[in-house]
């Protein structure tokens, strides 16, 4: 029975194993993302995290497995009808359009909507980043790494996705402009925003996550509420720094 304690499940991964070549980068995976919640993935270089977020994104193949959003199947649909379905994938390195202007990305984002509230959404995404909204003529090109995260993760606000899939969203940023970054998904976390988040700072992840998920060689080797990851020995000693 699903109850305020334990919403319903939005996004729903079973047994996943996805392959490269003949290598096999994720190996049985399984986790759950309620709605509301930010969980996050935890793990060294390698371990597959970003690529279970691909995989849920449509961009690599999957071996076998189950990969659900509100209960509908998403292993058939290629990737552009699951972003039409409400997921939105930040991927490492940005991908912004470097010949578009800052609204400009953003409205490319709001493409395939019908409501009259993109202005208003816009006018969002510019309170929470609003060095995007001073630069919102400039070309994506022009911006520095950190602006570039922040039109990232407001094109994929612009979409109104169901699930939001952050990857290593203060990669190569400046400590102050990561401390921004995450000052963002706190307030993503206010409005009940989804997201499945993988990032290398652990210890920043386990802040602002509800739950996460420890990967190790493809596999899920420990998981758990925010607060119990951060106080186990092993989480402890492999990625927060202490003993």
């Amino acid at each position: 029975m699903t109850t305020a304690e334990s919403p319903r499940p939005l996004l729903v991964v079973e047994d996943l194993w996805v392959s490269y070549d003949r290598i096999n980068a994720v190996r049985g995976v399984s986790l759950q993302v309620a709605e509301g919640e930010i969980v996050t993935l935890i793990g060294a270089n390698g371990a597959g995290k970003s690529t279970i977020l691909s995989a849920i994104s449509g961009l690599l193949p999957v071996s076998r497995g189950l990969i659900s959003l509100a209960g509908e199947d998403l292993l058939p649909l290629p990737a552009h009808r699951r972003t039409q379905m409400g997921v939105a994938h930040v991927p490492e390195g940005r991908m912004i359009f470097g010949t578009l202007t800052v609204e400009e990305n953003l409205r490319l984002a709001a493409y395939a909507r019908r409501d009259q509230e993109v202005g208003q959404d816009l006018e969002a995404v510019f309170s929470l980043f609003p060095r995007l909204k001073e630069r919102r003529r400039q070309w994506g090109s022009t911006l520095s790494g950190g602006e570039q995260q922040m039109l990232a993760v407001g094109r994929a606000l612009m979409s109104r996705a169901r699930l939001l899939l952050l990857d290593e969203p203060s990669m190569g940023l400046a400590p102050l402009l990561v401390r921004e970054i995450f000052r963002v998904i706190q307030g993503l976390r206010r409005q009940k925003v989804t997201i499945l988040l993988v990032e290398q700072n652990a210890r920043l992840a386990l802040e602002v996550a509800h739950r996460g998920y420890i990967l190790e060689t493809g596999r899920v080797v420990l998981e758990g509420t925010a607060a119990t990851l951060r106080d186990h020995p092993m989480v402890k000693s492999a990625y927060l720094g202490g003993g």
